[in-house]
């Protein structure tokens, strides 16, 4: 199991070296989704504000690791 891990980060990490800016796009995306569909539906997705906080994390995780790669 340790070793599957291991593997799969490098592989994540190999992908993500080239592509700095993917992650933080994808976070901006989920955060501007999330600003569509509150003036679009209602709903506990839309009251939850869970693409918003989503968004944010990817977005920071990815400029973290861009940072690190």
């Amino acid at each position: 199991m340790l070793a599957w891990f291991s593997r799969v980060l490098d592989q994540l990490s190999e992908f993500l070296a080239g592509r700095k800016g993917l992650l933080p796009l994808i976070g901006i995306i989920l955060v501007l989704t999330n600003l569509v569909l509150k003036f679009t539906i209602t709903g506990w997705l839309v009251d939850s504000d869970l693409f918003l906080h989503l968004g944010i994390v990817i977005a920071l995780l990815g400029f973290l690791l861009g940072w690190a790669l």
